[in-house]
């Protein structure tokens, strides 16, 4: 791996390090995207796909998932680069409906040279969406990934709703071992209160993992992120997964929610019910947050990414993410979700 791809970093954190010496880091990012229906235009046998083709309600034509691909292609290419030229050295994503729409993402000419990967399952989801897992082989490479089914109770008429799969990938970001689950967490659909059994449930799954994880070894690099479907301060999220705000106030087997304080200071990644929501978090093993141990990826910061062309300008939804349709109208937009990412940094000896 170019040193080069690392060494952003040297002049800001000579304002933040202690010694008299500027300190150079290494640097990675870790993103996660919504990608908002991110289908192709034909149909997937047995999934309610339909909205999406081209004689569907939505006109999903070959020219619009193209303008979809390259919207989103510019994104990726952008997030991050404030502090890496490469941008995400790995990333989670959701709504997507196969393998074949990812693969046409990392193909696109914005971001083709940087390689990416792909991990990807298909899920049970009604709607034929999954999640899925990007990373960049010369940040990254895949030692082991499999799914987690997320199992939900029928509802009072008997049927169940099927969901998507927690994915889990172990691997090593430039040769330390790290873990990353990916979620969909089940939708807000039949109201917060109702539905929140159903997103305990999948944190549930997710917190089982780590515990496993944790139990043989007690300082993992672990990284949960995904689209929960419900905020850093919700019970699926404080009391399920463990997870706090106070990052001097982590147990062993908690994990680190940088989002708290930027969904308390109304900030979001996406509108819900007219409002901000931060649905869309990555959360941190404690020994991630470690600064003691050298040569050792840790926590610098987390951050929302968005682009002025990303906002909506105008209308009743101004200022909220650009989403691909308003209504059944193509707007040539983005996603309904702004993307978030972490910066972890490592010191150069």
């Amino acid at each position: 791996m170019k040193k080069s791809h690392f060494l952003l970093l040297i002049a800001l954190f000579s304002l933040h390090v202690s010694y008299a010496q500027q300190k150079s880091y290494k640097v990675a990012n870790v993103a996660f995207y919504n990608l908002e229906n991110f289908f192709d235009t034909l149909h997937q046998k047995g999934v309610n796909d339909f909205e999406f083709l081209p004689d569907g309600s939505k006109k999903y034509t070959g020219a619009v998932y193209w303008d979809k691909v390259k919207n989103l292609a510019s994104v990726l290419r952008d997030i991050g680069t404030d502090v890496s030229p490469d941008g995400p050295a790995v990333m989670g994503v959701s709504e997507v409906e196969n393998i074949t729409v990812l693969q046409d993402l990392v193909n696109h000419a914005y971001i083709k040279g940087r390689g990416y990967k792909i991990v990807h399952y298909d899920s049970p989801d009604a709607r034929g969406i999954d999640v899925g897992f990007l990373y960049n082989p010369r940040y990254f490479t895949v030692d082991t990934s499999y799914v987690l089914p997320v199992t939900l109770p029928a509802d009072a008429n008997g049927a169940v709703h099927k969901t998507r799969d927690v994915l889990l990938v172990k691997g090593k970001l430039d040769n330390e071992v790290f873990y990353f689950l990916v979620n969909h967490w089940p939708s807000r659909l039949g109201g917060e209160a109702a539905s929140a059994p159903n997103r305990a449930i999948a944190a549930g799954v997710g917190r089982r993992a780590i515990d496993s994880i944790l139990a043989k070894e007690p300082e993992a690099n672990i990284m949960l992120m995904g689209d929960l479907n419900d905020n850093p301060t919700n019970t699926s999220i404080t009391k399920v997964l463990q997870a706090t705000g106070k990052i001097d106030k982590v147990g062993a087997t908690e994990l680190y929610n940088p989002w708290v304080d930027y969904y308390n200071r109304g900030i979001g990644t996406l509108a819900y019910q007219d409002a901000w929501a931060l649905f869309d978090q990555i959360m941190l093993s404690k020994n991630i947050l470690n600064k003691s141990t050298a040569a050792h990826f840790r926590f610098y910061k987390a951050n929302i990414f968005k682009r002025e062309d990303m906002i909506q300008s105008s209308g009743r939804y101004k200022g909220y993410p650009k989403r691909t349709y308003d209504f059944d109208s193509y707007i040539s937009g983005f996603s309904d979700h702004f993307p978030t990412y972490i910066t972890l940094i490592k010191a150069l000896e």
